[in-house]
């Protein structure tokens, strides 16, 4: 779906491309709607710029099979998506910039290989590390963030996790089955587990914005920094207190048990704006 200013004339353009699961053009899926993509549509469209974003594979109204689809499936979508953005008849090719959250970001720093790459990148809690570090260090944050009297269980619940990743590792090539109580195939696991996104990263150098809150415990803060030390274009990183990884903010103490109480508020407007400026500065006409 491409959502456009008034006006006439190519303009600068966003591709956004949205985090794990079967994620519709909204930012939604069944039991939780993130809704970054209408809300940042309607920020970049007050800012002149033109976004696009999409159904994923198998969901609303894109066609194909959702369990079926892996990792790097994934990230040719979007460069496919890339380059039907810069054929749009709207946009100016040459000022095409992507917004990646959460796994999307991932997939936005692997657009470094699309030709011609993009113009720019903002990654929303974007990790720096390799998938299966990723998931490491999440399942030990969410065990450390459970409410007190669930806190004995996050032993036995990270070494549970730990074991789905062995088992994921060592899984069939062709197999398609969930890991439990995940949206996500172990086709698409096993892919994320093994990319590592620190080549893609050392080879951007265009402009970078960096945005991980101080309260994610979904990807370390700290791949902020590390996505610095890596990007050799411009790089702007923010970590903003109190900002989860939801991309809202929660003053409470961070944990997995508080994302119902913050899905019913809306994206932080701080974030959209953020973006829209750093956009405005890098992909002046």
């Amino acid at each position: 779906m491409v959502t456009r200013p008034d006006g006439d004339g190519r303009q600068a353009a966003a591709l956004l491309i949205n985090g794990s699961g079967p994620i519709d053009r909204d930012s939604a899926m069944s039991g939780m709607a993130l809704g970054l993509g209408r809300a940042l549509a309607v920020t970049l469209a007050d800012h002149d710029c033109v976004l696009l974003r999409y159904d994923k594979r198998g969901v609303g109204a894109s066609g194909g099979d959702y369990l079926s689809t892996g990792f790097h499936d994934e990230c040719g979508d979007a460069a496919a998506a890339l380059a039907a953005l810069r054929a749009h008849p709207a946009v100016d090719p040459d000022r095409v910039f992507v917004v990646g959250h959460s796994t999307g970001a991932i997939v936005a720093a692997n657009l470094v290989r699309a030709a011609p790459p993009p113009a720019g990148y903002v990654l929303l809690a974007g990790a720096a590390q390799p998938g299966e570090r990723v998931m490491a260090w999440q399942s030990d944050r969410i065990a450390t963030t459970l409410p007190h009297p669930l806190r004995p269980l996050g032993p036995i619940l990270t070494r549970r996790q730990a074991r789905a990743r062995d088992r994921i590792r060592r899984s069939a090539t062709d197999q398609h089955d969930r890991m439990p109580r995940s949206r996500l195939s172990d086709r698409w696991l096993r892919e994320y587990m093994a990319h590592d996104p620190g080549p893609d990263l050392a080879s951007i150098d265009q402009p970078v914005l960096a945005i991980t809150g101080s309260k994610d415990i979904q990807v370390d803060p700290a791949d902020v920094a590390r996505i610095s030390r890596l990007v050799t274009g411009p790089f702007d990183g923010e970590v903003p207190t109190d900002l989860t990884h939801l991309l809202r903010r929660d003053p409470g103490p961070p944990g997995l048990w508080r994302y119902r109480r913050q899905l019913t508020n809306p994206i932080d407007a701080w974030v959209l704006e953020r973006i829209a400026a750093w956009a405005r500065v890098h992909l002046a006409s």
